[in-house]
């Protein structure tokens, strides 16, 4: 029996050590030297980890545990042989977790999570942002590590097992190790369980995620509970009310009316990322953004907008639907739920607007298209509506062709009142467009976007269709650039927001702080059509919008801010991440009190 445990206490060991060993390499990828993180802190995260790392070590030594169990009643019991494709199995797939949290890191800020999956359903597209060796090495690291991981686990398995004499009295043993196993997985005899938050020890998010295992962090957002009311309940029912009441006010008049006519022909263009750490009227790159600086002084310039997001799946449904996003999901990605939700495009078609969406991208890609057809668009340009000479882009057909098409397409119109949306795309990664203007390439692609929006802007505003035409302008979200501060704090999610074209009566700066989310009610409300229905989404002209907010989620994580400042909270370990100037407890408290309401909302649909 000894060799037994000794076994099994060798491969719980080695498993652990495994996942201890990974966190200095992840934190040597991702930057750890330039943050200025010293010696101590490596072996700080690697204690922290510790927990959740022995807590997935014990969910694979079970598969060990079980064959061991089997093995008392066997003269002689071939484990090696036995466990050698189990081996293999889950050193491949920990490898691929471990290479692929590595990897995505400095492209998402958050730990590996389910959201991978509805990427991996297009692969083309979530490989456009990187380049063909960035993935064959990592292929290759993958399959290195993976016949590491098997020949070391084989080295350390019994060839074979001996018999055991007292048969029943071994198997009581290992039952009672199974219960320890069983316990380091639960995370111990008290009522809290195994949980991301407690690997968190410190206020540098990079090193609280670093801490945490990339498989357990996997596992726990696959195995979240799909009842999603009871989400994130802070508070009873009537707390919660007390506090989110008011703050999403739905009637009220215009305090001012910014267009010409209540029926425009309206043009949505959704850019791609273009935050305003691009423009440079609000703080951003110098020379990023001549266009829109230049056109925000002859339209509608909101200056203090907020993008409620941070991918493109989650913005567009934010902007298009008025509606509220999640820490942990994408509304996009779930259809029965993102079916329900009101959308400009279904109330203006039911005002007998003609609808459609043009993007260069795949239309298929998070769930896009099943979106958008439900949110009333009744036609849909993507990629493969061009020719393949002219999808140059890694994710499909650059700005400059999809503005000139979209300008062949809105002159040629015969029918009115339309509804046009279009995503752009160029300003993404990896930002190789046909335009050099920028020394930088990440700049620069910004400001190819620009020079694509200004170009078609000064085409069109020579015909007729300009007359009748609101043009809005609006990020899907923001950019972490320069990569300095928290990657989720205002400056991140600050946009610009800016509405043109022959139907706006006058140049006017609005600067009250708002969502990109409350586009929904104040357009509708400009054209005199309800907005009941849009539950997260403000008139900010209205004479209700007393109380101007903002607020975003990103990966495992929410922030509110308003005139006093902001703060930003980590909701796994229901902990303040940052707040500046002051703290002030109104804000979390109402940060949360939407939360839990926005949960309460989606899982009543």
């Amino acid at each position: 029996m000894k060799k037994r445990f000794l076994y099994l206490c060798a491969f719980f060991l080695t498993a652990l050590l495994l996942f201890v060993f990974q966190k200095p390499w992840f934190m040597l990828y991702n930057g750890s030297i330039g943050r200025g993180v010293d010696a101590a802190d490596y072996f700080r995260v690697m204690w922290h980890g510790a927990s959740l790392d022995a807590a997935v070590a014990g969910y694979l030594t079970v598969v060990p545990w079980l064959a061991v169990l089997v093995s008392v009643w066997f003269r002689k019991f071939p484990l090696r042989k036995i466990l050698v494709g189990y081996y293999a199995a889950i050193a491949l797939l920990v490898s691929l977790i471990f290479m692929g949290d590595l990897s995505l890191y400095p492209f998402w800020n958050f730990k590996l999570d389910a959201s991978v999956f509805f990427y991996l359903e297009s692969p083309k597209n979530a490989m456009a942002s990187v380049s063909v060796w960035f993935v064959v090495w990592r292929v290759v690291l993958i399959l290195l590590l993976s016949v590491v991981g098997t020949v070391i686990l084989y080295l350390i398995t019994p060839r074979c097992l001996p018999a055991v004499k007292k048969k029943i009295l071994g198997n009581v043993g290992l039952v009672l190790m199974g219960g320890a196993i069983f316990i380091v997985i639960r995370g111990g005899v008290t009522e809290s369980t195994s949980n991301i938050g407690q690997a968190y020890f410190c206020n540098d998010e990079f090193l609280n995620h670093s801490a945490v295992n990339p498989a357990f962090s996997l596992l726990a957002s696959v195995s979240k509970t799909k009842d999603y009311a009871e989400e994130f309940d802070y508070f009873n029912q009537a707390d919660c009310d007390s506090l989110f009441n008011g703050l999403y006010p739905s009637g009220g008049k215009n305090v001012v009316e910014l267009l010409d006519t209540c029926r425009p022909n309206v043009l949505i263009v959704l850019m791609e990322g273009f935050g305003a750490s691009m423009v440079e009227s609000l703080g951003g790159v110098k020379g990023a953004s001549p266009n829109i600086d230049r056109l925000s002084k002859e339209g509608i310039w909101f200056t203090r907008c907020y993008a409620n997001s941070f991918r493109t799946d989650r913005g567009t449904v934010c902007a298009l639907s008025g509606y509220q996003s999640f820490p942990d999901l994408s509304v996009m990605k779930i259809p029965a739920k993102s079916r329900t939700l009101p959308s400009i495009a279904g109330k203006l078609r039911a005002e007998g607007y003609h609808t459609d969406f043009l993007y260069g991208g795949d239309i298929n890609f998070t769930n896009m298209k099943s979106y958008l057809l439900g949110s009333g668009y009744e036609h849909l340009v993507a990629d493969v509506d061009f020719p393949v000479s002219q999808r140059q882009n890694a994710w499909g057909v650059n700005d400059d062709v999809t503005f000139d098409y979209l300008f062949g397409q809105l002159t040629m119109r015969k029918d009115s009142p339309w509804f046009t949306t279009f995503l752009t795309l160029s300003s993404h990664e990896p930002f190789e467009v046909p335009f050099h203007r920028l020394d930088e390439s990440r700049p620069n692609a910004f400001a190819f976007t620009d020079d694509c929006l200004g170009r078609f802007v000064d085409r069109i505003r020579q015909t007729p269709v300009w007359e009748n035409l609101l043009i809005v302008c609006l990020p899907d979200h923001g950019f972490y650039y320069p990569e300095e501060g928290h990657p989720q704090d205002e400056r991140v999610h600050h946009i610009p927001m800016l509405w043109i074209g022959g139907a706006v009566k006058r140049p006017v700066v609005v600067d009250k702080i708002m969502n990109q989310s409350d586009l929904a009610a104040t357009l509708l409300a400009q054209l005199g059509i309800s907005h009941d229905e849009f539950n997260f989404s403000r008139n900010v002209l209205g004479e209700e919008y007393t109380y101007p907010f903002a607020y975003w989620t990103f990966g495992g994580g929410m922030a509110f801010a308003d005139s006093t400042g902001v703060t930003l909270l980590d909701v796994n370990a229901d902990r303040v991440i940052m707040e500046h100037p002051a703290s002030d407890p109104n804000r979390i408290l109402r940060g949360k009190a939407i939360l839990q309401r926005s949960y309460d909302d989606l899982g009543a649909r």
